[in-house]
């Protein structure tokens, strides 16, 4: 919780060169309140831990000030989680978060934990930003905010996708 509130009141630095669809690095090392009673990450936990990594993207692309400026707060619409191997009381491992890409209701990202080259655990999340009255912000409006320019999204994988239309989150077909 302390390096959840710490990345949102005191965001790290903007990357210079940065890009919106660049991934963003997140270094961390298993802490003894991070695990359960079997010794290892507890699922809830990581993600907390997706959390910190999403708010250092945010950082990363120079994006804190004008989020605050305007009201903005990033949520989770839906996540899931695939979890390979056990981190363990002090391992160091990374986060890697990439925007896969977005649509008129959500961004669509991955969040990968990996220690050295192991994968660890992968995560997809919808997120969207809501302003201080809890009305949704247009993924395109971020788009160009954080790039002055009014991109198009990548194509979604097939997998995120099909799990974005499963969960009910991806565009809801317009009655004819």
């Amino acid at each position: 919780m302390l390096q959840l509130a710490m990345s949102g009141l005191f965001p790290r630095k903007a990357r210079p060169g940065q890009t919106l669809l660049d991934p963003s690095v997140t270094r961390m090392r298993v802490g003894p309140l991070d695990l359960d009673s079997y010794l290892h990450v507890n699922n809830g936990t990581y993600l907390q831990m997706m959390d910190v990594a999403r708010n250092n993207q945010i950082a990363d692309l120079g994006m804190f000030p004008t989020a605050r400026k305007k009201g903005w707060a990033p949520v989770v619409a839906a996540s899931t989680m695939k979890y390979r191997r056990s981190l363990q009381l002090f391992d160091q491992f990374e986060i890697t978060t990439r925007i896969l890409g977005w649509d008129e209701r959500v961004f669509y990202l991955e969040q990968v934990f990996t220690r050295g080259e192991k994968l660890c655990a992968r995560g997809i999340v919808a997120s969207r930003f809501l302003d201080r009255k809890g009305n949704r912000i247009a993924p395109s409006d971020v788009v160009r905010d954080a790039t002055g320019e009014d991109l198009p999204s990548p194509e979604l994988p097939d997998d995120v996708a099909a799990w974005a239309r499963a969960l009910d989150v991806a565009p809801r077909p317009t009655p004819a």
